[in-house]
């Protein structure tokens, strides 16, 4: 997992540089201003559109949409699951051929970007589909085992205007891998990064806690520490950043001078970010305190990464200056409030989990027998 804010130095030819080792003109402040306004804005869409849709994610009921939940036993491992990731990567690139690694890392996020893209815009194409559009409803089922046994892998439902998007997005993909354009890089990045908030849930606050505590840790040794992680972000052929380039007043679309966050700085404080507009609906006061403080500490935290960046002229781990802003705001609101004990008793259950349906439907086993008892009398 990339999470790295990167600067490819001005004046040097790190980073997408000139090939024949020359020194790239710096660029003017204004493409800085322009490049780093642009990340920050491409970070926030997102986290809040995302944590939107997360709302309606946890109320649905389509196969398909069901959100994946994150317990405190995974939290627990994914530094050490991304710390491997990371450091294979790295060791691959070091071995073998960067070329044929890239071509086939290509290939694979090809697929997945295609299916984020058209997830993402569906919602939005829907709204310019005529009345009288001829739409018909498809699923995707794949099943093991049989009779009793019988045990669901794959249970996706989609339909004719599902299959439009994912056309359109088809022509994004093969733009991409014909082109690896930034802009085709971005929208990739952005369709992931709206899903993983849309779609991966922490089940309470302690869990979101360690998660980036966790994240805190990992951020901070893999780009101080090491050059692992600001290597592997180089070399990464593949929508896992988003880009901007710092000349694009001067070489227009061409341009090839880029700043870069990795999707993890967007994701991880994402989840959490959603986690607590889902707690301020469970409040049920009308208000998104939470959220709107969480997502102010976001701003607040990435537009100190860039500064500190900007300043020292070197790669920021973004989660060393996210993490404290993101965790601590809302939890000092929450004091200020006296609703600590509401905030860290929050819990939301796995609607994939086997109890939480149990509970589900012995609850609505209750409250019919109870609607039957009141007709009777």
């Amino acid at each position: 997992m990339d999470s790295a804010l990167s600067d490819p130095h001005n004046g040097s030819a790190e980073a997408g540089g000139p090939a024949n080792g020359k020194t790239r003109p710096p660029s003017t402040p204004e493409g800085i201003a322009l490049a780093y306004g642009s990340l920050l804005l491409m970070a926030l869409l997102p986290i809040f559109f995302g944590a939107l849709r997360s709302v309606r994610c946890a109320r649905g009921k389509n196969a398909s949409d069901m959100p994946e939940t994150i317990t405190s036993r995974d939290a627990a491992r994914f530094p050490i699951v991304a710390s491997c990731a990371l450091l294979g990567l790295y060791l691959f690139f070091k071995i073998f051929s960067q070329e044929y690694i890239n071509l086939l890392l290509s290939m694979y996020f090809f697929v997945l970007g295609i299916l984020a893209l058209s997830h993402t815009i569906s919602p939005f194409m829907n709204r310019f589909f005529p009345v009288n559009f001829p739409n018909r409803q498809y699923q995707l089922l794949f099943t093991q085992g049989s009779g009793e046994n019988k045990e669901e892998i794959i249970n996706y439902e989609f339909d004719t205007k599902d299959l439009v998007c994912l056309g359109l997005s088809s022509i994004v993909g093969v733009w991409y891998l014909l082109r690896k354009h930034w802009i085709a890089n971005n929208l990739f990045g952005l369709a992931f990064s709206l899903n993983g908030v849309e779609l991966l849930h922490l089940n309470n606050v302690s869990t979101g806690c360690i998660l980036l505590g966790g994240l805190f840790i990992y951020d901070v040794f893999w780009v101080f520490g090491t050059n692992v992680m600001v290597t592997v972000a180089k070399s990464f052929e593949a929508p896992i950043k988003l880009v901007f380039p710092q000349d694009l007043l001067e070489k227009g679309l061409e341009a090839d001078n880029f700043a870069m966050l990795g999707l993890g700085d967007v994701v991880i404080p994402g989840i959490f970010i959603a986690l607590l507009l889902r707690f301020d609906i469970s409040l049920k006061k009308n208000t998104h305190t939470y959220f709107y403080t969480s997502f102010a500490a976001y701003i607040f935290g990435l537009g100190l990464t860039i500064f500190i960046m900007h300043i020292f002229k070197h790669a920021q781990p973004a989660l060393l200056y996210l993490v404290p802003a993101c965790i601590g705001f809302p939890i000092l609101v929450a004091l200020a409030k006296g609703e600590v004990t509401e905030m860290f008793s929050y819990e939301e259950s796995s609607p994939k989990d086997p109890a939480a349906v149990t509970e589900s439907k012995e609850g609505t086993e209750a409250s019919a027998s109870k609607g039957l008892e009141k007709k009777e009398k």
